[in-house]
């Protein structure tokens, strides 16, 4: 068990977070989340040992080991592929190295035995016997091919080393795991490796993610990092999002009775009380659940944009038609209709293949052969991947930019729009060219809503993101009525959202009816 006592942490006159009491216990799983520069990777740091609280401390049960996830992928260079993920039990490598010593001795003496039969006696109770062979078998289900495991870190690609590095925190099946964004640059059927491991893993877990789909499948706890505090709640992302909505939408309708406010919150726990990731851990959930009140919880002083596509004109039988479209050294003969209600989700290996699709289908590329016939009903609106054109050497501020993709240009209503977006008062009145990755992508989505298109296509619109942004527009896409093309890194997104599935690869094109999570188990079998 990892125990946080009263701890406190400042910098400056900024309280990161103050007087946290949490418990960790073994069989559980924590999500720990919070707005950008809350302090949850800072929180980890503390927990780790790296960061001395200012206040308080951090205790860990007697002969317990912890294993973290090393962020810095040039640590270890100098090693092996296989020493580096042994490393991740750091005493047993220490040991190892002693016994080759005392063994290459020439004038191996008595004292030298009884040392070496000490250390084989340690040796054995860490399982060490089995070690190597451990190791070799996380770099496998990792898809480390066996020709590597001799080879120096320095010489790897930096998504191999991000691999290896997982292996290292994992070996040794630690008791307490801490993993800071474990999904960061690891492709889909790596992170679904690590989801189903991390689901049997019997130990304990502490996890700071932004992937909403990863936290929802492996969490059975979320640490939500906010107040200057850490509170701590039972259930997966998705419960914790839906109970903070909630209760934020009691809030501001004062006058309902408390009485009816605890029952909508007993109502709600009641049909998430079995959402919990472990199924043996199920019933003792539900307990927990029913001992939850009102006064359990306390609306997030997050900001979530508000994100609702809405369109005029209706849409009509003739949609969009992709008959044998080729693009030389992108996709060949892509032929695909459009039906209403379809949210279809792009795959490709390579992004440059969707988003040359895309520019072909909004005129801005031409095709090498093949036509785009779009219905006359349609009215479409374009997030581009690269969205540095709209923004680059413009010296107007967001009000003005906004009136550029507007009928009505009165400064009032501009606002309301930019508001919705989190630009309210000053920030209104920023130059859009100094925007931040982020700020540029909710100006975009507010472009997106005032354009009212019927057909929406979307290249990759969470890069820059938070995670309350993904959130809102996670919802926003799921509410459209109308007809969409996307792309997207957000497994969350993928699979709430899209209806239909196509994936081009060279000349193969794949096209069905199924979400992404249907998709992934369709293309494994």
């Amino acid at each position: 068990m990892l125990q946080v006592n009263n701890v406190s942490l400042q910098y400056g006159s900024k309280k990161l977070f103050e007087e946290v009491n949490l418990k960790f216990t073994k069989g559980n799983c924590y999500g720990i989340i919070g707005a950008n520069g809350a302090g949850k990777s800072t929180f980890l740091k503390v927990l780790s040992g790296e960061i001395e609280p200012n206040k308080g401390d951090v205790t860990m049960d007697k002969d317990e080991r912890m294993s973290i996830l090393q962020q810095n992928q040039n640590a270890f260079d100098n090693e092996t592929v296989l020493r580096t993920v042994m490393l991740g039990h750091k005493r047993l490598v220490e040991i190892m190295d002693e016994k080759d010593a005392l063994y290459a001795k020439e004038d191996f003496t008595d004292e030298d035995g009884v040392r070496a039969s000490d250390l084989e006696s340690e040796f054995a109770e860490l399982g060490g016997w089995d070690a190597e062979t451990q190791a070799q078998m996380l770099l496998s289900a990792l898809d480390i091919s066996s020709d590597l495991y001799d080879a120096p870190m320095g010489e790897l690609d930096a998504k191999l080393k991000v691999k290896i590095l997982l292996a290292q925190a994992l070996f040794g099946n630690p008791d307490i795991l801490l993993l800071d964004e474990p999904t960061n640059n690891l492709d889909i059927k790596t992170t679904r490796w690590l989801e189903n491991y991390l689901m049997d893993f019997e130990n304990t877990i502490i996890i700071v993610s932004h992937n909403r789909h990863f936290l929802n499948k492996v969490c059975t706890n979320i640490c939500d990092v906010d107040f200057g505090k850490i509170s701590m709640y039972v259930g997966n992302y998705d419960f914790w999002y839906q109970t903070s909505q909630l209760l934020a939408r009691q809030q501001r309708d004062q006058n309902k009775k408390a009485e009816q406010r605890a029952k909508e919150l007993q109502e709600f726990i009641a049909r998430f009380s079995a959402n919990a990731s472990k199924s043996k851990q199920a019933t003792a959930r539900k307990k927990e659940l029913e001992k939850l009140t009102i006064s359990d919880f306390n609306p997030s002083l997050r900001k979530y944009p508000f994100i609702d596509f809405k369109f005029e004109r209706e849409i009509g039988n003739d949609i969009l038609i992709v008959d044998n479209l080729t693009k030389k050294g992108y996709f060949e003969n892509v032929s695909f209709t459009v039906q209403k209600g379809d949210k279809i989700l792009l795959l490709s290996e390579k992004s440059t293949v969707t988003t040359m699709l895309f520019e072909i289908l909004m005129g801005k590329e031409q095709p090498d052969s093949g036509t785009v016939r779009w219905g006359k009903t349609i009215v479409t609106s374009y997030f581009p991947q690269n969205n540095s054109e709209y923004f680059m050497g413009c010296n107007l501020n967001l009000v003005q930019w906004l009136s550029q993709f507007s009928k009505d240009h009165y400064e009032e209503y501009l606002r309301g729009w930019l508001g919705r977006m989190l630009f309210s008062g000053e920030e209104a009145l920023k130059e859009a060219k100094v925007l931040s990755g982020g700020e540029k992508v909710r100006c975009m989505l507010a472009k997106m809503m005032l354009e009212g298109g019927n057909f929406l296509i979307f290249d990759d619109p969470t890069n820059h993101l938070d995670l309350e942004s993904i959130t809102s527009l996670n919802n926003g896409m799921k509410a459209f009525r109308g007809c969409m093309l996307f792309t997207s890194h957000d497994q969350e997104l993928m699979n709430t959202v899209g209806t239909r599935i196509i994936s081009i690869e060279n000349t193969k094109v794949y096209d069905k009816n199924i979400t992404y999570d249907e998709y992934l188990d369709a293309v494994a079998d």
